[in-house]
């Protein structure tokens, strides 16, 4: 997780880090492309520029959208290529500016773990404006094997191929070093927080190095069906029928949606938008990550509970639940923005659910509780997806793991630790809270838990990690406690 010192790798500067005085006869940051090159013309290289003058915690991905709106692309580029090239370079950014500095001299090529760490904490993103963007994406060429045709047009290619097979080779042999660590596009300051997860998690080291390998790839786009929306014949007890499913993977793959089935569960990788779809337009389908729907079913609603969804967003776990309480008791979803709650809305017309009830809770006090709710002594389940650095996500939004520091991950603990105190309270006596993040990290889950217990004196009854490693897909925790009687 985020440095204990601050790191300086969410900000955008035109400043350098410190670096070493070594030097070198080989080409500095700005050389190295043959002479008349005009990289304007790739609409990648001109992209990439216009997203490092992008301010700090901007999201990549809601900025590439509003981008390809506009931008002109070509059959060589088309614009799913350039959004998924433009993931991956966002990914590697750190390794780049390690592999140039080494290739030039300024970076030694054997450091120990304590400079690894020394040179971490002093790097921020903002080096990559002194980097011409075809060398660049020259390197990420490489990283990636592609064929792109940016490394050939370096004067230099050949030795810059060979400096990459030295890094890689010294990265494959110790995987879970400073070297091995950049190689799958995460942070050496990561590596004790990496460590301590999987001893909390019980993984040996070779799944350690199997989740730290999943951080470079992809997920697949997680689907979940809606009964509420599906004829009668199409779902027995709230499940949907083998025969149904079926027959939306043969729907969906007419429509060109490369999708299948992992265990009743719908994967969707590559073809077509699924929000194309008539399935999804019609409400059958949405949009939810494997681990997402786990922490949904930790809840176990059933028809008649009575809900809250305090953190919920633009719904998609408020969504689940209503599926499964079959419209039948009360679902009350609160968040801080009432844009999020608008979409929620929008979605919850959609999903067909008609027992969602939402309004802004600004977490600084206690629910004041609907009084069909103060009758019972409270909420049957309450969920607390809690506001988190979202680490367990960054296979999705590389860009997500630059943004946060120490001092980012203190105030959002604290922020963690306020809500759940406060939800707790509008748990009847005997129900159940459930607490969630999209995080992996010990310090905004298990850490946060175990406070909470000891304060609040609730029952622990489990905790765990969902998805990645186990599964392909996020990485979300999720706690389930009981309110004594």
């Amino acid at each position: 997780m985020p440095p204990k010192k601050p790191a300086n790798g969410n900000r955008r500067s035109k400043n350098s880090s410190k670096t070493s005085s070594k030097t070198s006869n080989r080409s500095s940051h700005k050389s190295g492309s043959r002479p008349g090159h005009n990289q304007a013309r790739n609409p990648l290289l001109t992209l990439w520029e216009q997203w490092l003058q992008q301010p700090p915690y901007t999201a990549l991905d809601r900025w590439l959208r509003g981008q390809m709106r506009s931008m002109a692309t070509d059959e060589r580029w088309p614009a799913q290529k350039i959004t998924q090239t433009m993931l991956e370079g966002v990914r590697y950014q750190q390794l780049v500016c390690v592999l140039e500095d080494r290739f030039i001299g300024r970076m030694p090529d054997s450091m120990s773990a304590a400079e690894w760490l020394e040179w971490d904490d002093s790097w921020n993103s903002g080096r990559l404006n002194h980097l011409q963007p075809l060398t660049f994406w020259s390197w990420i060429e490489r990283v990636s094997g592609q064929s792109w045709g940016f490394a050939r047009q370096q004067k230099d290619h050949e030795l810059r191929g060979k400096s990459l097979q030295s890094f890689a080779h010294q990265a494959k042999q110790a995987p879970l070093s400073a070297c091995g660590l950049l190689w799958q596009g995460l942070r050496p300051l990561w590596a004790d927080a990496l460590q301590q997860r999987a001893q909390k998690s019980g993984w040996s080291q070779d799944e350690l190095q199997a989740f730290c390998a999943l951080q470079n790839q992809q997920p697949p786009l997680w689907l979940r069906t809606n009964p509420l929306q599906m004829p009668d014949t199409a779902s027995d007890n709230g499940q949907v029928t083998d025969d149904y499913l079926q027959q939306i993977i043969h729907t969906l793959r007419d429509e060109e949606i490369n999708v299948s089935s992992d265990h009743g569960q719908l994967a969707a990788r590559g073809g077509k938008n699924i929000q194309g779809s008539e399935l999804y337009k019609s409400g059958q389908l949405e949009i939810q990550d494997l681990a997402s729907q786990q922490i949904a079913a930790a809840l176990n609603a059933q028809p008649g509970d009575k809900i809250w969804d305090a953190c919920a967003g633009a719904g998609g776990k408020t969504l689940a639940l209503a599926s499964r309480m079959n419209n039948k008791g009360a679902l009350v979803a609160t968040d801080l923005h009432q844009y999020k709650l608008n979409e929620l809305k929008r979605r919850v017309k959609r999903a067909g659910a008609n027992n969602v009830r939402t309004f802004v809770w600004d977490g600084q006090q206690a629910l004041r509780l609907p009084k069909e709710i103060e009758r019972q002594g409270g909420f049957d389940k309450v969920l607390v997806d809690a506001p988190c650095t979202s680490s367990g996500t960054w296979r999705r939004n590389p860009d997500a793991r630059w943004r946060f520091n120490a001092d980012d991950t203190a105030e959002l603990n604290e922020l963690q630790q306020r809500l759940l105190s406060l939800a707790a309270q509008s748990v009847k006596p005997g129900g159940t809270l459930v607490y969630a993040t999209c995080s992996w990290a010990i310090e905004e889950n298990e850490a946060i838990v175990g406070q909470f217990v000891q304060q609040q004196g609730f029952h622990l009854l489990r905790q765990s990690l969902h998805g990645a490693p186990q599964q392909d897909s996020d990485t979300m925790f999720v706690a389930v406690l009981e309110r004594p009687l």
